[in-house]
């Protein structure tokens, strides 16, 4: 197609765009344009209406929650907002059964323990109250995610990445509500500590379950889809820029028309970017049948899927891949 053609032309000078290695401070974030231009200068291809998401949620300081499916670069999102701000990123991995312990804070028993026997070794019996003031110090408490994300600054900024929101059970979702509204947590026998700036928070979810409205209404919203074949090209040319440029163009093209068959898991962009490098690795300069069933579990994670594209399905992928390529 003459069009994806000019497209490819196009990513080609884009993915050759010196990078910006200036950080942006917090409260520096001038424009939408600002966001695409510092999000493509550290190969994070991103269009206009995800730019304007990330904006207004920067100048707002409200979360961003991301849904989309596994592999399409919402996680990518944070991780490049951290570093054109040189600020920390803390990751907060969702799963079933997480806890305030394991999210927010919990006390370092064994440390307690000790200083009680040191406390008794030197003062014998110790008074209560007296225990109580110094066992429940800061210097007692260990930190998680949550609560080190309560340190962000102007001069320290953080981004707190909540990766995977929907694997997590409703009940914490209701604790985060807590904590996303006030930027604040108590602890009981210090006190509440707040934030002296709120972190740049993003919120991903490959949507197993339906997050609740109530946790929604405190953010901004954007669905990431996966890319077109111009965008999924450019991406490609970005991450895995040593790749012969036909065989780039082929990759994208068989993986567009592989989504358009009912898999038990479609290949994100993650996987298509695992694939064009592992077929570098492999010297390939262009697509055949061979070398595409040998390489079907870099892109495809179910037996299922892989048993139901070998024979005359790859082959006719390839030959489809090979009509959007142009050389």
């Amino acid at each position: 197609m003459a069009s994806s053609t000019t497209e490819y032309g196009k990513a080609e000078n884009k993915a050759s765009e010196p990078q910006n290695d200036q950080p942006v401070g917090v409260n520096d974030w001038k424009s939408i344009d600002q966001v695409v231009k510092e999000l493509s200068a550290r190969n994070y291809v991103i269009e206009r209406s995800l730019a304007t998401a990330v904006f207004l949620s920067l100048k707002l300081q409200k979360p961003l929650l991301l849904e989309g499916e596994a592999g399409v670069g919402k996680t990518e999102i944070a991780k490049v907002l951290a570093d054109s701000m040189n600020a920390r990123l803390i990751r907060l991995q969702c799963y079933e059964g997480l806890d305030v312990n394991s999210a927010v804070y919990e006390w370092n028993y064994a440390r307690q323990m000790l200083q009680i026997r040191i406390m008794e070794a030197s003062r014998g019996k110790v008074d209560e109250e007296e225990e109580s003031q110094e066992l429940f110090g800061p210097e007692f408490l260990i930190k998680r995610p949550l609560l080190q994300a309560l340190e962000s600054s102007n001069e320290n900024p953080t981004v707190l990445l909540i990766d995977e929101l929907d694997r997590a059970d409703e009940e914490f979702e209701a604790f985060l509500l807590e904590v996303l509204s006030d930027f604040q947590v108590t602890v009981p026998e210090i006190g509440t500590i707040r934030a002296e700036r709120p972190p740049v928070v993003i919120i991903t979810s490959n949507r197993t379950r339906e997050i609740h409205d109530a946790l929604k209404r405190r953010c901004l919203y954007h669905w990431i889809d996966y890319p077109s074949l111009e965008k999924e090209y450019h991406i490609l040319l970005a991450k895995v820029p040593e790749a012969p440029d036909y065989l780039a163009q082929e990759v994208v093209g068989f993986v567009q028309e592989l989504r358009k068959i009912e898999l038990y898991k479609l290949p994100g962009v993650a996987e298509t970017i695992d694939w064009a490098e592992a077929l570098v690795a492999l010297d390939q300069r262009d697509l055949d049948e061979k070398v595409v069933e040998e390489t079907l579990g870099v892109i495809l994670k179910y037996q299922e899927d892989v048993e139901k594209l070998k024979g005359d399905k790859v082959r006719s992928l390839v030959a489809r891949a090979k009509q959007h390529a142009k050389r």
